[in-house]
């Protein structure tokens, strides 16, 4: 019997009421799975697709092709001889009904049989030498139709759901009936992932002491509390990205890297960035790039340090590249070293995010958030969604819509769903990055007042990449080390996105490669060594290692002339979406 891969997402259980309690560690990596990067080139995915799709059609030859194979294992499938079968990892197939009901395995048989030309006639047109991005047009499309066609999709094609209904008395349809109402009045007709009522910013979430030692109109920046008696000389500035709140680095206790970098030793500063709204439509690099350099300068005035080391995150560390940039231009020595997570500098390399390339789209997102002066976060977050449809919106249909589940609760997907809006400004300017690989090609645009050109940057890096990462692939990341010209360190960690990110010590199943230097990355993964534990282990020694001798921690945040202003989480964080901000 042929059992068939196709993407995979998990289905309702069918013992109503009560679900079946997940494992902390399974939690976790379903939460983290089914969340958003935050990642710079955000775009709405309803026009300028096309491309792909027509280019994947025209092929007579596998066109053809797969419509008799389709035709053929009909026959065999209504026959009733067709050894198809899902794969036991497709949890949408799991009740016995799928198996059992002669009209139900008919379903999936030919749902199954269906996806998988489609997805060959994709193949077929990677393998046919077609341009990259209009492979990832062409499997965008295939991939969102194929995951909304699934039958698990309806009622009558879900039997978990019927069951549940039968059990319950029909409460189970009417609890599922009123959360789409509110999803499609509400949350723009996608189905809600979290129950963020049971999460509290500052009280649950963001919950590392620290206080508020700096806030200007762009960001605040928050001071953590030391937890050793002594710390380091030099402090450590992390840069979050503007898409998303920075609190996912900082979720709960045993699950926050501020939480172990400060026990560490390190003085850590966290930016907080404000909430746009359309009153700062014009903020742009200049802006952040701006921000981020006064962080740097208010965390060496705090400490007494001449110079920091900094870690960016995501977008983040695009921030970050182009103030190391200008720094070097100037010869100016404020940053010792640099750290960048799951960052791509470099956007030649083949990514799923080459399906929202075409032209068209590109100058249709940028007047979207012309027009609103911002890219609104409900907007950024269905991208996101329709990126993932099977984790990030058939899940919840099929959970909540059908089977009248509660929402879940899990502290990444409140944060996933806490959301921020991008100002106009910047969005053009990462679409330029994006189109034009405007970062990686000297002279190609201008921050600070200076050209970028990151060649020039010669301060020692550490890089991360995630092994399993469908945003920001991991060989994209590696090209970091190649950009810049200092002394670099890589490491591979053996999660996705989100996950590599939220990944404390202590995980058994965490793990991570590193290499020697290598000039491209298939020859650093050749020679890599894989070791248990979290990336998050080798980057603390690295970075110790330039962070200067000890001294005693500070007993209070700040200075005389640069008192707290409050406790942390701050304000900016507590900002919502669709208010302007103070």
């Amino acid at each position: 019997m042929t059992t068939t891969d196709l993407p995979i997402r998990p289905t309702p259980t069918t013992t109503p009421p009560a679900r079946p309690a997940q494992s902390p560690a399974t939690a976790e990596r379903v939460a983290a799975a089914a969340v958003r990067s935050p990642r710079p080139p955000a775009l709405a995915p309803r026009r300028g697709l096309g491309r792909g799709v027509v280019s994947a059609l025209a092929q007579p030859r596998s066109v053809a092709r797969e419509a008799a194979h389709v035709v053929r294992t009909t026959g065999r499938i209504l026959r009733g001889n067709a050894e198809i079968a899902p794969s036991p990892r497709d949890k949408r197939f799991a009740d016995p009904a799928w198996s059992g009901n002669p009209v139900y395995r008919r379903w999936a048989q030919l749902y199954l049989t269906t996806a998988e030309s489609a997805l060959r006639l994709v193949d077929d047109l990677a393998a046919g030498g077609a341009d990259w991005r209009e492979v990832e047009e062409a499997r965008f499309v295939a991939n969102a139709l194929i995951a909304a066609l699934a039958p698990t999709n309806t009622l009558v094609g879900n039997p978990a759901a019927l069951k549940r209904a039968l059990e319950t008395g029909g409460q189970s349809l009417v609890r599922g009936f009123s959360a789409m109402c509110r999803d499609v009045l509400r949350n723009g007709g996608l189905p809600t992932q979290v129950d963020r009522s049971a999460f509290t910013v500052g009280g649950d979430l963001a919950v590392t002491p620290g206080a508020v030692v700096h806030r200007e109109e762009a960001f605040e920046l928050i001071q953590y509390a030391p937890s050793t008696p002594q710390v380091r000389e030099r402090p450590l500035v992390v840069i979050p990205p503007p898409i998303g709140r920075y609190y996912f680095l900082d979720l709960a206790k045993g699950r926050s890297f501020v939480e172990y970098a400060v026990s560490q030793g390190l003085t850590v500063f966290m930016v907080s960035w404000r909430n746009p709204t359309k009153d700062q439509a014009d903020w742009d690099l200049d802006t952040y790039a701006g921000a981020a350099l006064s962080a740097v300068d208010v965390a060496r005035e705090v400490t007494g340090s001449p110079d920091v080391n900094t870690v960016g995150f995501c977008a983040g560390g695009i921030i970050m590249s182009t103030v190391l940039n200008h720094l070097a231009a100037a010869g100016d020595r404020r940053v010792h070293s640099a750290g960048f997570a799951v960052t791509m500098l470099d956007f030649s390399s083949e990514a799923p995010l080459g399906a929202f390339s075409a032209p068209g789209l590109l100058s249709l997102a940028t007047r979207t958030s012309r027009r609103r002066g911002v890219l609104p976060a409900a907007r950024l977050g269905a991208v996101f969604s329709w990126m993932r449809p099977d984790d990030l919106i058939f899940t919840y249909v099929a959970d909540q819509w059908l089977s009248g589940h509660d929402l879940p609760a899990f502290d990444i997907l409140a944060w996933n769903a806490d959301g921020t809006n991008l100002p106009a400004a910047l969005h053009a300017q990462f679409l330029q990055v994006f189109e034009h690989n405007a970062l990686a090609e000297a002279g190609a645009m201008t921050v600070l007042g200076t050209p970028v050109d990151l060649s020039t940057v010669e301060v020692p890096v550490f890089v991360t990449g995630a092994l399993n990462d469908h945003l920001t692939p991991w060989s994209a990341c590696f090209r970091t080390t190649r950009l810049l010209s200092g002394p670099s360190t890589f490491v591979l960690s053996n999660a996705g996105h989100i996950a590599s990110l939220v990944n404390p010590p202590g995980n058994p199943k965490a793990s991570y490669l590193t290499g020697p230097d290598a000039p491209d990355a298939d020859t650093w993964r050749a020679g890599a060594q894989k070791r248990s534990g979290s990336w998050w282990e080798p980057w603390a020694q690295w970075v110790l290692e330039r962070s200067g001798d000890e001294r005693p921690a500070p007993r209070t945040a700040g200075t005389d002339h640069r008192p707290a202003l409050g406790p942390a989480p701050g304000l900016y964080v507590h900002q919502p979406a669709r208010t302007s901000a103070m």
